[in-house]
């Protein structure tokens, strides 16, 4: 089976994307990252602007740690390949590394098909597939998602977990289809994580959790065992957006942070 892997680079993924890519070389027939600042700065600049007119002053910790700070990070000759930027790690295994500021581009769809990409793995890619572009793989596509479904639907999950009285943080994966996190189920792993954690280092944990889920279930499909909808699958649950500043005043009343100090400082030493 031959995939093509669309991601994005980030402090919260890129350490297991980055692991995932070197062990399964041998069966990644593209990787396409995600660089919608190529598409329109304007309209990307107005996106971050909304935001954080949304979420007010709390979340910019959490976007500096995941987005803006390894890329200040210091690159360094022979580093293991979880620090090293996929676009390099990719040449250095010889597989085709494309930026992709369109995943819905009949461009990008051509590309796709000429890679001869059986199946599509989104592993927290910031675009949102078209069916068209799911329908160019014979085998359509499976969405890495760092959170519990139907019930942490959404960019943030982590945020959403936190949210509850009782954080429930979990891996799952799920076929894609062209409703946010609303496929079907093909599996799900729960995950203990430390009292106080934030949810940005929850996310990098779930993130690092899945990619051996996501191995398993590829080779499991490689020897004909093709992967089932869980049984007794709910409908989707609401759709949780970046979220607002009550909700992270409420957060931060009990607590519970998006992000911190010793994620920014962890991501200083995780060049993307």
């Amino acid at each position: 089976m031959r995939i093509a892997l669309l991601t994005f680079e980030s402090f919260a993924s890129a350490e297991a994307v980055r692991r995932f890519v070197d062990a399964n070389a041998q069966r990644i027939a593209l990787v396409a990252l995600s660089d919608p600042l190529a598409a329109s700065w304007r309209r990307e600049i107005g996106r971050s602007v909304r935001m954080l007119r949304r979420a007010g002053p709390r979340l910019i910790p959490y976007l500096v740690a995941n987005f803006l700070l390894p890329r200040l990070a210091p690159r360094r000759a022979g580093a293991p390949p979880e620090k090293t930027p996929l676009a390099r790690l990719c040449h250095a295994r010889g597989i085709p590394c494309v930026a992709v500021p369109d995943v819905n581009h009949p461009a990008f769809q051509a590309r796709l098909a000429a890679s001869g990409a059986d199946l599509i793995v989104t592993f927290h890619c910031d675009q949102i597939l078209a069916p068209a572009t799911i329908a160019v793989a014979p085998l359509g596509g499976i969405n890495v998602h760092p959170g519990l479904l139907s019930s942490q639907r959404g960019p943030t999950p982590t945020i959403a977990a936190l949210a509850e009285a009782q954080p429930r943080f979990a891996v799952t994966l799920h076929q894609l289809v062209a409703r946010i996190d609303a496929g079907p189920v093909l599996a799900e792993a729960r995950c203990d994580l430390p009292a106080g954690i934030t949810a940005l280092a929850a996310a990098r944990h779930l993130h690092l959790a899945a990619a051996p889920i996501l191995e398993k279930l590829l080779d499991d499909w490689e020897h004909g065992d093709a992967p089932e909808p869980a049984p007794g699958a709910s409908a989707p649950g609401p759709y949780h957006s970046f979220p607002t500043w009550a909700e992270l005043r409420a957060l931060a009343a009990i607590g519970r942070k998006p992000a911190d100090w010793r994620d920014l400082a962890a991501a200083l030493r995780l060049p993307a």
